[in-house]
């Protein structure tokens, strides 16, 4: 085998060249779909095969082609994360940043069956999600609430949960976007206004820090059985991912055992034979809007892919491997038996997601069929309202001003941000009037606004009352406004989306200017945010801002969410998946890349310096006061944890992993043996029922850990309901990759000797149970 050497930032590793490193498939866990597909594979042509790796133009944001000879059904792929968005009669579900925000296993595997029933049901074979990439570097990246907080092992549970409710429901789970996709600006390459090619952004990143962070919860989607990983369209360490030898091959293909298929982002592939033998096994999206014969048009596979066997650029037997990881899941979830037809509607939708980038009459290659417009949404609404008012984050409460036991006789709704969307379906851009907690870049087949959940809800009790949803008008002073309301709810949103990057941490539609101006006229003022992630609260310390809720991204029934949780139907448990800042250089430690305007083709180069120090991490290390900390959210009931107690497994833990018996997905099967337990008590010491999450943090020993290892890192979670008085045991498993840290130089994980702090609290920074842990005792010269 070949290597280049590459030193980053001290830490040398070595990538490995060329197609040599290719690991075998071994899909030992997915039964006799592989033998199944083998059959397929045997009885094909070279050019049936490009067929099954190419995409195509079709009635789907991207299509494999079907082929009768063959009995294959093609392949149907959808966005999104949060819901089927090609589609009429579906539902915009929370989305990724709000199910973080829950710290919900449960809710978190119920919504990713959920979506996978509406995939299938409209005739999808595979969903683009979930979302694991960006993970947060930066908090101004314009697609983290996409993703699931901005801690991996946070994010690794949920999308674990996320791929097995989607499989379960028999639809392909595709994580994405593998990897270091931590900015929008410069993603991929562009034109200067010169002619010169201007690559995308390349992530530099150490191998250490990809281990331990970015790597983390793409490895438990792949533990989980995912069908796909989706390459992003950055480059890292110079490298574009999709043909990046030593990302795809050596660590996710070899280290974690992937056993699925990798496909590049629209656009994302930037070469044929590079990709190939660097293991991308599928490329999206294809020759859109040219006519002509889909698998010989402008792609880099297709006809370019049956060349390159021809003049042996690519084995044939790599092409065959290829086939087998596409095929393995189709058969395994039995998407070859009675799958439903694509839904007709999906071509009027696509037509006019697109606006004539595609030409209809290539549509005929596909089995679109069946009822039109079906309705697929089922009782999932309800789902919907549980999940986003169990992630809506309760930050301030004065004096129990919430829950509203009983209606005010005044109440005022403000902000644009509370009604209902005006400019139509589509959550494409940030709407001067509507609200923005159901979009999710999602199309609605309806939402029910905060303004209109108040409404009925404040009018059935008896209430007067008032609203302006014009933030403008709102700035002249509450126009029209009397009496002054006894409860003032505004409504703030900060929009963000794919290819554009935030430029601050401020509200949107003069967000600002509107709380001033209504907490200066209402001494009771609730503030509610719909929010893509990080913002300042500077008005949080107004003395007329009585309760502040956090609400995230929380889907189509917004509105009703809200209800529940200002009434005390449900008592708020959500928290945050992220630190908010007192002020916006706090949050800076790893800012967006910029090279605007520069003529070097190479320029645009972002060094991950800050390594794990990456949100509270980053906080903890400087000794940074955050306004609200990760973890954080308060209750209407109050919490006790007591009685820790620190139990391990054997003697004395070695220091590496060892050999496994055999390779499953998710990487070295020893590092997910259970190496200690920690069990604690939580009781419910409040008046009223309540969830809370109990968050376990490990403080690694730092004498024998390398530097720049964070202060404390999240190792477990619970949520868990409790009525009033009631005490519970609650047990956290410790497996040995959580004790681990990645060793660079052993290119393994290292279980160091010393002592572990295990911190339990409600927060990383509210800790209320401690204890010690020792896994080994020597250190091994």
């Amino acid at each position: 085998m070949l290597f280049s050497q590459l030193t980053l930032f001290g830490v040398g590793f070595l990538l490995p060249t060329g197609a040599s490193a290719r690991s075998s498939i071994g899909m030992q866990t997915w039964g006799n779909a592989e033998a199944k597909a083998r059959a397929m594979l045997n009885s094909m042509t070279l050019e049936e095969k490009a067929y099954i790796v190419t995409g195509a133009t079709g009635p789907c944001i991207g299509n494999i082609l079907p082929n009768s000879r063959l009995g294959f059904n093609g392949l149907c792929l959808q966005d999104g994360p949060s819901g089927i968005r090609i589609a009429t009669y579906q539902s915009v579900f929370p989305a990724g940043i709000s199910v973080a925000a829950s710290w919900d296993r449960n809710l978190t595997y119920q919504r990713g069956r959920m979506i996978g029933r509406e995939f299938r049901a409209k005739g999808s074979h595979i969903a683009l999600g979930p979302v694991v990439g960006p993970l947060g570097r930066n908090p101004l990246d314009g697609r983290i609430w996409e993703g699931f907080g901005f801690d991996p092992y946070l994010a690794g549970a949920l999308a674990g949960e996320t791929v097995k409710g989607m499989q379960d429901a028999g639809t392909q789970a595709c994580v994405k976007h593998f990897i270091g996709n931590e900015q929008e600006t410069q993603r991929t390459s562009s034109t200067n206004e010169h002619g010169t090619t201007i690559e995308g952004v390349s992530s530099n990143i150490d191998d250490r820090t990809m281990h331990e962070l970015y790597l983390w919860p793409f490895a438990d989607a792949v533990r989980a059985g995912v069908s796909s990983v989706m390459c992003s369209y950055n480059r890292v360490n110079g490298t574009y991912v999709c043909q990046n030898d030593k990302l795809i091959n050596g660590i996710l293909k070899d280290e974690l055992g992937f056993q699925g298929y990798t496909m590049s982002d629209w656009g994302a592939g930037m070469s044929g034979v590079e990709s190939i033998n660097a293991g991308l096994d599928m490329l999206m999206p294809g020759p859109i809007g040219i006519s002509g014969d889909n698998i010989h048009g402008p792609s880099y596979f297709g006809g370019n892919l049956t060349k390159a066997v021809e003049n042996g650029t690519v084995f044939e037997s790599r092409i065959d491997e290829m086939i087998l990881r596409v095929l393995t899941p189709y058969f395994h979830l039995g998407q070859d038996q009675n799958f439903p037809l694509v839904d007709p509607d999906a071509k009027g939708v696509l037509l006019d997601f697109v606006q004539g980038a595609v030409n209809p009459e290539q549509f005929i290659y596909y089995n679109i069929g069946g009822e039109a417009h079906r309705d697929v949404r089922e009782d999932h609404g309800t789902l919907i309202r549980n999940l986003g008012a169990a992630s809506s984050t309760l930050l301030k409460n004065t004096n129990g001003v919430l829950p509203l036991e009983s209606a005010p006789r005044t109440v005022g709704i403000f902000g644009a941000d509370a009604a209902d969307l005006v400019e139509g379906s589509w959550g494409w851009e940030n709407p001067v009037i509507g609200t923005l907690a159901g979009s999710s870049l999602g199309r609605l087949s309806f939402i029910i606004s905060p303004l209109e959940a108040i409404k009925l809800w404040a009018r059935s009790k008896g209430s007067l009352v008032q609203y302006i949803t014009d933030n403008s008008k709102i700035k002249a002073g509450l126009p029209g406004i009397y009496p002054i309301p006894e409860v003032c709810f505004v409504f703030l949103s900060s929009f963000s989306g794919e290819g554009m990057d935030r430029t601050s941490f401020g509200w949107d539609n003069n967000g600002t200017e509107v709380i001033k101006t209504v907490a200066a006229k209402c001494n009771n003022t609730i503030v509610i945010t719909h929010a893509v992630g990080v913002n300042l609260y500077d008005f949080a310390d107004h003395p007329n801002i009585t309760a502040i809720i956090a609400a995230h991204q929380p889907g189509e029934e917004t509105g009703n969410s809200i209800v529940d949780v200002i009434t005390g139907r449900v008592n708020p448990s959500g928290k945050l998946p992220f630190t908010i800042p007192y002020k916006a250089e706090d949050a800076l430690s790893a800012p967006i890349a910029n090279f605007t305007g520069a003529a070097d083709s190479d320029a645009w180069q972002s060094n991950f310096t800050e390594g794990l120090l990456v949100d509270y991490r980053h906080y903890d290390e400087l000794g940074i006061t955050p306004r609200f900390e990760f973890g954080y959210g308060l209750s209407y009931t109050s919490f006790q944890i007591q009685h820790i107690k620190v139990t391990v497994r054997s003697k004395e833990t070695p220091e590496f992993p060892g050999k496994s018996r055999e390779k499953l997905p998710g990487g070295n099967s020893n590092l997910w043996s259970t190496v200690a337990s920690v069990t604690i008590q939580v009781k419910n010491d409040g008046k009223v029922v309540g969830a809370t999450v109990p968050q376990l943090y490990l403080s690694f020993p730092a004498e024998n850990v390398p530097l720049n290892t964070p202060p404390q890192v999240l190792r477990g979670f619970e949520k868990i309901t409790l009525e009033p008085g009631e005490t519970r045991q609650i047990n956290f498993d410790l497996t040995r990759k959580d004790v681990s840290f990645w060793d660079v130089f052993a290119q393994d994980w290292n279980v160091p000797a010393g002592e572990f702090q295990v911190r339990v609290g409600l927060s990383s920074r509210d800790i209320r149970q401690t204890g010690r842990l020792q896994l080994r005792y020597t250190v091994q010269k």
